[in-house]
């Protein structure tokens, strides 16, 4: 099942995370995201602009109260990164892989102002 598609499921404290062989099967899904020491997913978006990063990390943190499941992020002229894990078991579970294709669907660099104008206004912030 596509990922961008799922729900972010809250797990518990203590869960499983998730395995390298498991985040192998993820990782095609997830164009343009990094495995950071089989802990945390980190994405580093570029842009034309300050507007246009900020609007990306608006969209996105519109996605992270839509889904329950927050990201940590930095945010910079013409830059936005993002660093995805999730804080109850201090690892990756599935839901952080879900959450990184849902940011994907927003657009990314120059190209993805305007998706980020359409996810923002999607979400009621835009």
């Amino acid at each position: 099942m596509d990922l961008a598609t799922q729900t972010c499921i809250p797990c518990r404290e203590g869960a499983p995370t998730l395995t390298q062989a498991e985040l192998e099967a993820l990782l095609p899904q997830l164009p343009g995201w990094t495995v950071v020491e089989q802990h945390h997913l980190e994405r580093s978006l570029h842009f034309p602009d300050f507007q246009s990063a900020l609007d990306w990390v608006t969209a996105a943190g519109a996605i992270c109260e839509a889904q329950g499941h927050h990201a940590e992020f930095t945010l910079g002229w013409g830059h936005a990164e993002a660093v995805i894990y999730t804080h109850k078991v201090d690892g990756l579970t599935q839901a952080d892989a879900v959450l990184a294709a849902k940011f994907n669907t927003i657009g990314s660099g120059a190209a993805g102002g305007a998706g980020c104008e359409h996810a923002a206004r999607a979400a009621g912030i835009g």
